[in-house]
């Protein structure tokens, strides 16, 4: 499917960021799917965690998106203000997330 190649998704990925604050360090990676076709890999680095969230289509043909938090090696505690920044982080991810899904709405809807 060419929107889940690494091309489409940054263009898409533009298009968020003039449409929202934030999401400066978020990247696309390519991701071998298993027939070897790109299918795209959105990575949201987490500033003040030191882990990151993933973001791919669920399948072939299928317009929803999965969100995957990366590992923590150990537990952390949070000031109301560390929190904040996280809620904001993560505000910006699902935001990102819902924006990506109806991309891809619309090109399954038209395939």
């Amino acid at each position: 499917m060419p929107y889940r190649s690494k091309e489409t998704l940054e263009h898409w990925l533009e298009e968020f960021r003039t449409t929202r604050e934030g999401g400066a360090l978020i990247n696309v990676l390519v991701q071998d799917g298993g027939d070897g076709a790109d299918t795209g890999l959105v990575v949201v680095p987490l500033r003040n965690e030191g882990t990151e969230i993933y973001m791919q289509p669920v399948a072939v043909g299928d317009a929803n998106w999965t969100v995957t938090l990366g590992p923590r090696t150990s537990p952390r505690e949070l000031s109301s203000l560390e929190l904040q920044g996280l809620v904001a982080e993560l505000a910006v991810a699902a935001s990102l997330c819902q924006f990506l899904q109806d991309k891809s709405a619309t090109i399954v809807e038209t395939d």
